[in-house]
C-alpha cells in the first residue's frame, strides 16, 4: 500500500513547479514506459497493478524500485481519467546545448509554442524524419508536461529537447548559417533546396515567429495552399510538412 505522502508527491508531478523543483516526472501506460525503459533516462520507480507485474516483473532487472498498487491507488496517482496499468517515476536529464552540434546539424527551433499537444506532435514528427535536436525558446511550454510526454508517443525519449534564448543562440552562429522561418509571404517551400545543416524556426500558434527572432531569419518559407478559406495551418501540421520537405530535399541531393 502506498503512503499518503507518496501518493501526494506523485500527483504533485502533474504540475510544472513540482517537476522543476524535484527534477522528476511521471510516465504512464505500458507502451510509453516500455519506451522509457529503453532510453537513457534514469527510471527510479514503477507503480503497477499485479496484472502488469505478473508479465513484466523481470523488466526492471533489480535496478528499479517496484511497487504493486491497487486499481484504486493507480486511479489516485494517475493523470488519466482511465489509468492504464502502471506509472513510472523518472529523473529529468540535464541538457546542455553545444554550439558545434548546432552548426553541424539541422535543428527544429520552436519560438513560443504554448500548446502541449502541438509540442508533443512536433517531437514525434521530428523523430519520424530523423531530426536529432529540437531547440525551444524559454517561453515554449515545458517538454516534460504529461500531455507532451503522452502525445509524443515515446519520441520524447529519443529526441533531445533544449531550451535557450533564440536570439542569443542565432547571434553566435556563423554569418552564412541558413536560418529558415515559416511566413505567409515567404518563398514556396516546394521549390527550396535545403542544406545538410541549418535551422527551421516555427512560431507560436497565436502570433507566429516573434519580431526579434524574425529579424534574424534569412530565408522566409511559405507553404502554399490550394484555394481555400482557411487562414493558416496548425503549427504541428506546418512543422510536419517542413520536416518532410527538408528530408526529401536532402535525400534528393545526397
Amino acid at each position: 500500500m502506498l503512503s499518503k505522502g507518496k501518493i501526494q508527491y506523485l500527483k504533485s508531478l502533474q504540475l510544472k513547479k513540482f517537476r522543476e523543483k524535484s527534477q522528476e516526472f511521471i510516465v504512464e501506460g505500458p507502451k510509453l514506459v516500455a519506451e522509457l525503459l529503453k532510453s537513457d533516462f534514469v527510471v527510479k520507480s514503477i507503480f503497477a497493478t499485479s496484472e502488469w507485474l505478473k508479465q513484466n516483473m523481470d523488466i526492471a532487472n533489480g535496478k528499479i524500485e517496484i511497487f504493486e498498487v491497487s486499481q484504486s491507488e493507480l486511479n489516485r496517482i494517475s493523470g488519466f481519467k482511465t489509468p492504464n496499468q502502471l506509472v513510472a517515476l523518472a529523473e529529468a536529464k540535464e541538457t546542455n546545448l553545444i554550439l558545434d552540434d548546432v552548426l553541424n546539424d539541422f535543428s527544429i527551433v520552436l519560438d513560443g509554442i504554448s500548446d502541449p499537444g502541438n509540442l508533443g506532435t512536433i517531437i514525434r514528427t521530428a523523430d519520424w524524419y530523423g531530426f536529432r535536436k529540437i531547440i525551444c525558446s524559454n517561453d515554449t511550454v515545458e517538454f516534460l508536461n504529461p500531455k507532451i510526454v503522452q502525445s509524443s508517443m515515446g519520441s520524447i525519449f529519443r529526441v533531445p529537447v533544449y531550451y535557450a534564448n533564440i536570439v542569443d543562440l542565432i547571434e553566435k552562429l556563423r554569418p552564412d548559417f541558413p536560418i529558415y522561418g515559416t511566413f505567409m509571404d515567404g518563398k514556396n517551400i516546394y521549390n527550396e533546396s535545403f542544406n545538410e545543416s541549418g535551422m527551421l524556426i516555427l512560431g507560436s500558434e497565436s502570433h507566429g515567429i516573434s519580431k526579434n527572432v524574425e529579424k534574424l531569419v534569412k530565408i522566409r518559407l511559405h507553404i502554399p495552399s490550394v484555394e481555400t478559406k482557411a487562414e493558416s495551418l496548425n503549427v504541428s501540421v506546418a512543422g510536419a510538412i517542413c520536416c518532410s520537405e527538408i528530408k526529401r530535399s536532402k535525400l534528393k541531393n545526397s
